[in-house]
């Protein structure tokens, strides 16, 4: 083991709340509970949520808080711990409809992080706004083994800034999007962000279908000679955007693995067979335990990772972590509360399918949730 990896793992980190965050998270934890839960099953069945789901997204002021006041905005610094708190108790109501009320959230943070006072005010004036205004980040290409390093859309210097040519796949939102960041190559093979207009010429926005997450909308993005000005292109640091997406995408995945955990806890002990619970099989209740020790883990790696972020420390490596992590553990998860109810986890009528199937994208997912 190397120093720089023993000094890691001595190393202790304060996640200690705020007062404002707290508050944050009591009000979150409410809305989840009470308009996030009750919407999740017909909004999966449905393939998208109602409308009235973004006009209370809208009143929550996501979007509005880290925006500077100058443009807009309610002028809260970007926390990254903040936002990760945010993702969980969302991604606690449903996974899908988290990730798509943190989607103009993380275009935005994404460039309060990287780009310029004028690109900032350029791009982000128009989405200080008191109805919900979708922004996007367009990452994945569709093929197996893609890699964010190796990223085959192509951006080419024109007279009036850039053609972009490519396609972009689990676009979230992006039939409604104002804004969408697409990261390209340009002629000397360096990936940048190039913000597109939703209405812009050559883009082409179609529909996909997965069987998890379906009330986000996850679209295929075609671009083909799509102009954009000079202005447009943000340079980013794509490890990093990746490593902060890394952190959001997993405390979503920890917020619907404590939904899955609470939903099967009442189930098995309200649940007979041979005249006593099922929970007094010590079978199942060391199934319980392992999923309580898994989770926990899975939110200290998260918050950790979150709270190096926040520190201006280096957190690659925990946000490595916290992705291979959370993609096996929450699988687990999800499986043995499928496993917990029996013939009970096969059908619809009970929500834990809905997680399991929302949980399997976590493997798959880049760009998202960008804390």
């Amino acid at each position: 083991m190397s120093a720089d990896q023993s000094a890691s793992f001595n190393e202790c980190f304060d996640i200690t709340l705020t007062a404002e965050q707290r508050m944050t998270r009591e009000s979150l934890r409410r809305f989840a509970r009470a308009e996030i839960q009750s919407l999740a099953r017909a909004s999966d069945e449905a393939g998208q949520p109602p409308a009235e789901f973004f006009n209370r997204i809208a009143e929550l002021g996501l979007s509005l808080m880290p925006i500077p006041e100058a443009l807009g905005g309610a002028g809260m610094i970007r926390s990254p711990v903040s936002n990760m708190l945010n993702a969980e108790d969302l991604g606690k109501g449903d996974m899908s409809l988290a990730i798509a009320a943190l989607t103009p959230s993380s275009f935005i943070n994404v460039l309060l992080d990287q780009a310029s006072e004028r690109q900032q005010e350029k791009y982000l004036t128009p989405l200080a706004n008191e109805r919900f205004q979708v922004a996007t980040i367009a990452l994945m290409e569709p093929r197996a083994t893609f890699d964010a390093a190796d990223i085959r859309t192509k951006a080419f210097k024109v007279a009036t800034g850039y053609c972009l040519n490519g396609e972009k796949t689990m676009v979230a939102l992006a039939a409604q999007a104002r804004f969408i960041l697409v990261l390209a190559a340009d002629e000397n093979n360096r990936i940048a962000g190039f913000i597109v207009d939703g209405d812009s010429a050559g883009l082409r926005v179609t529909d996909e279908h997965y069987m998890g997450l379906r009330p986000l909308n996850l679209s295929r993005v075609t671009l083909e000679d799509v102009q954009v000005g000079v202005d447009a292109r943000i340079e980013l640091d794509i490890r990093r955007l990746t490593d902060l997406s890394a952190i959001g995408l997993s405390a979503v995945t920890v917020g619907c693995c404590e939904a899955v955990l609470d939903y099967v806890v009442p189930y098995v002990n309200e649940r007979t067979a041979f005249g006593e619970p099922v929970s007094h099989r010590q079978s199942v209740a060391f199934m319980v335990a392992d999923m309580a020790t898994e989770l926990e883990a899975m939110r200290m790696l998260v918050y950790r990772a979150a709270s190096r972020a926040e520190q201006g420390l280096p957190f690659h490596e925990q946000a490595y972590w916290c992705r291979i992590f959370c993609a096996e553990k929450s699988m687990e998860i999800g499986t043995n509360g499928i496993q917990l109810l029996g013939g009970h986890g096969f059908i619809r009528e009970h929500p834990v399918e809905m997680f399991y199937r929302n949980l399997r994208a976590h493997a798959l997912l880049q760009g998202v949730v960008v804390v």
